[in-house]
């Protein structure tokens, strides 16, 4: 039997769409180009920490996300996601992402997290550490620590796919496709031990530049 998180989707979307027209050689600069993004988000980063050990007191006390904290951390994490898309996790457009934490619909790469309703006042203590430690290593070897271009299975493919890029003036949309489906699992995972939701991330790999949370109801619509 499917769970309402497979049922309805899971309530973290990532989406992003591989653009024509890709340069053949914008790649091997981008981690020049991206230089101001890292500064920011270096302090956003920072910022988000302390929002998390507020957060965690709140939900403790009150069971409540407080709305504009929780605003500013998936602010944040729609801005890393851009900056992700367009660097070394995706290489998916060389539209040169924006300098903002709203939401920008325009923009090929998007990310959203449904606030949440009251959250576990238990949960919150041992979720982002103790639950989240078979994710944890998944994701590690997904991603493969921090770094400029991440030396783990994304950082692999993406490589693969720049190369081909490089010589045939084509991304290969099949490793396209499977990137996405590690960075979503690895965006979803970021979101739960944030605090964000209580929702416990599948274990599933949803590939494809479209969440299935979207597929969903567009398939609906079209029913309809």
């Amino acid at each position: 039997m499917s769970t309402v998180a497979e049922r309805q989707g899971y309530p973290t979307t990532l989406e992003g769409e591989l653009e024509g027209g890709l340069s053949r050689w914008l790649w091997l600069v981008k981690w020049i180009l991206l230089i101001p993004h890292f500064v920011v988000l270096l302090f956003l980063w920072i910022a988000v920490v302390v929002v998390w050990l507020i957060v965690l007191f709140a939900i403790l006390f009150t069971k409540r996300y407080p709305r504009r904290l929780f605003d500013f951390v998936l602010g944040v994490m729609r801005w890393s996601w851009r900056v992700l898309f367009y660097g070394y996790h995706a290489l998916g457009t060389d539209r040169y992402p924006p300098f903002t934490l709203d939401r920008v619909d325009d923009y090929p790469a998007r990310l959203d997290v449904d606030y949440p309703g009251e959250l576990s006042r238990g949960l919150v203590l041992v979720k982002w550490w103790l639950l989240a430690i078979p994710h944890y290593i998944i994701v590690g070897i997904f991603f493969g620590g921090a770094g400029i271009w991440n030396a783990g299975l994304v950082g692999i493919l993406v490589f693969v796919a720049a190369v081909v890029l490089l010589f045939t003036n084509r991304y290969p949309p099949s490793i396209f496709d499977f990137a996405m489906g590690l960075n979503r699992w690895g965006l979803r995972v970021a979101a739960y031990v944030l605090l964000m939701r209580d929702e416990y991330p599948p274990f599933r790999l949803d590939s494809g530049p479209r969440d299935p949370r979207s597929r969903s109801a567009s398939e609906h619509a079209g029913a309809a």
